[in-house]
């Protein structure tokens, strides 16, 4: 019995059977996986593949210049050096409030943003085992989208409201909102065991419920308010500032430490229930904190920059691919996903006459990814 768990904690970890002369296991045709190493201090195991390691940070260089060329570019261009001393503060007055006071928290927000709808969607799709089951599927995107348009439109117009007021009220109503919509889907979806199709439709209907409400709210709102709530909505970093970037740092620097800790448990979680109990894991509370963790990370991303779409929907599914993880890795999902919304941000800016919002170029460039994943899924299921 104890050999067996084994096996299957190996096999839930993504180690495959041996490969073949050609490079290909015999019955799945996949690629092995490598085996993972590590370091073990005390009962802390710190595991990782080399390959995964190497990707990881390979996408945090890249994060990282993004966010550098986030703040030096614009409407005035500005050298590195220049950034460097603004951000040390140095440089000239004009420099500083150029950096610090225009550029900087938009590019945070970014990142942040980013980071967080990274990881929520790694979460997502590997406690549902489904790679469609992400927050802007299962209705928690649009949870927070009610919650924060609800605090826009009946808190009095949005961005005529005081920033600070703002800055409190707004992300409170989304992360209600998320908590909301995460509640009914798990309610209604769970019922009668993990079915990850019966959690996708659901999240489906609840999502499209959840959407009307937040169109009827536009309708009936004033046009100051309506508008403010509209380009929220879109999914935008301009007009961000500090009282934008401080609650996504809370919520941010909160729930990705917390999720990262639930690796070695979400690997568990890819077992049986009745294998995964055994060998210790208490599947029902892993479930609830694993979506209340997503709820977090989700609703702090939505209250700061709107519902940027399809981030958490694309990055995982890319970081399975380049990392040839049996799910995704979620550190490696975070950094691709601040890399994608800083670089849509970076195009949105320099490549138009005018701005154009950073939730378009997403969505531009995740829906033929979500249509492609659907064909090749068809496919599959016809294939077997």
């Amino acid at each position: 019995m104890r050999h067996d768990i084994r096996v299957r904690e190996r096999a839930a970890d993504g180690v495959r059977a041996p490969a073949g002369p050609d490079g290909l296991t015999p019955r799945t045709g996949t690629r092995p996986v490598t085996p993972r190493t590590g370091v073990l201090i005390g009962p802390v195991g710190l595991a990782w593949r080399p390959r995964v390691l190497v990707v990881t940070l390979v996408a945090l260089g890249l994060a990282l210049a993004l966010l550098v060329a986030s703040v030096a570019v614009g409407a005035t261009a500005l050298p590195p050096l220049t950034v460097a001393r603004a951000l040390t503060g140095g440089g000239s007055p004009t420099d500083h409030f150029l950096v610090v006071t225009l550029r900087l928290p938009r590019a945070l927000t970014g990142a942040l943003a980013g980071l967080a709808l990274g990881v929520a969607g790694a979460l997502t799709q590997t406690f549902t085992r489904n790679p469609l089951a992400t927050p802007d599927i299962l209705g928690v995107t649009s949870g927070a989208s009610l919650g924060a348009v609800s605090a826009i439109v009946l808190g009095g117009g949005g961005y005529a409201m005081g920033a600070a007021v703002l800055g409190g009220t707004v992300p409170a109503a989304a992360t209600a909102g998320a908590l909301l919509a995460a509640v009914l889907v798990y309610g209604l979806g769970l019922r009668g065991g993990t079915q990850s199709y019966r959690i996708v439709l659901v999240g489906i209907g609840v999502g499209a419920t959840l959407d009307a409400l937040t169109s009827y709210l536009l309708v009936k709102a004033q046009i100051t308010q309506a508008t403010a709530a509209s380009e929220w909505l879109v999914g935008s970093l301009s007009g961000t500032s500090w009282t934008s970037v401080w609650p996504l740092l809370v919520s941010t620097g909160t729930g990705l430490p917390l999720a990262l800790a639930t690796s070695a448990a979400l690997a568990l979680g890819q077992l049986d229930d009745d294998v995964a109990t055994g060998v210790g894991l208490a599947v029902r509370r892993h479930r609830l904190l694993v979506i209340a963790l997503a709820v977090l990370l989700t609703a702090g991303a939505v209250a700061a920059a709107g519902p940027v779409g399809f981030v958490a929907f694309v990055v995982p599914q890319i970081a399975v691919r380049v990392s040839r993880a049996a799910r995704p890795p979620l550190a490696l999902s975070g950094l691709l996903g601040a890399a994608l919304v800083l670089g849509a941000d970076l195009v949105a800016r320099t490549l138009f006459p005018w701005e154009v919002p950073v939730g378009i170029l997403t969505t531009v460039a995740g829906a033929p990814y979500l249509i492609w994943l659907l064909v090749r899924h068809r496919k599959e299921m016809t294939s077997a």
